[in-house]
């Protein structure tokens, strides 16, 4: 695909750091776990990630934006919230990467006021660079630089999102 300068990540790639991570929130965790996917663009990951998980699962999903076009505004908006009460529950938020970090944060903390035992995120990429507020990120599948990057969940305009791997797009579809 010509939009697309180069492959950072292939599907074999991500699929070997699923399977790591699934392992580690194994180990790490005793009974059942509710793993929030933030929508569209943890689908995949999380999807690939929760057949690595040797625990008793929920699945929820929650679509937050704090973007317009390919710039964050900072504000969160809830534009679906989860189904599952998480009190009492150990959460676990899938993400697929995270960028200045506001929105996790948000997140986070909305979690933890509701009553969650423990919270925790468990992102495919981050990046380190862009980071507006420090965020505890527990498990993380690869550090990136300041790429624009979409496949695997990850979009411009909602394209790309189907890519099986993670590509670095060129700057002329979006500049």
């Amino acid at each position: 695909m010509k939009e697309i300068e180069s492959v950072l990540f292939s599907e074999e790639v991500i699929e070997k750091k699923c399977c790591e991570l699934g392992e580690r929130i194994s180990r790490d965790f005793d009974g059942e776990v509710l793993v929030v996917g933030i929508l569209k663009g943890a689908v995949p990951f999380m999807s690939e990630l929760v057949k690595r998980i040797e625990l008793p699962i929920r699945m929820d999903f929650m679509d937050v934006s704090s973007y317009e076009g390919s710039v964050s505004t900072g504000k969160i908006k809830i534009l679906k919230d989860v189904e599952n009460d998480v009190r009492d529950k150990d959460v676990i938020i899938v993400e697929d990467i995270i960028d200045t970090g506001n929105t996790l944060s948000y997140l986070s903390e909305l979690f933890k006021l509701r009553g969650a035992k423990s919270v925790t995120i468990c992102s495919l990429l981050t990046k380190p660079s862009r980071r507006e507020k420090e965020v505890e990120v527990k498990y993380i599948g690869f550090e990136i630089e300041d790429y624009f990057v979409v496949g695997y969940g990850m979009d411009y305009n909602e394209k790309y999102r189907n890519l099986p791997y993670i590509g670095i797009l060129s700057e002329k579809v979006y500049k």
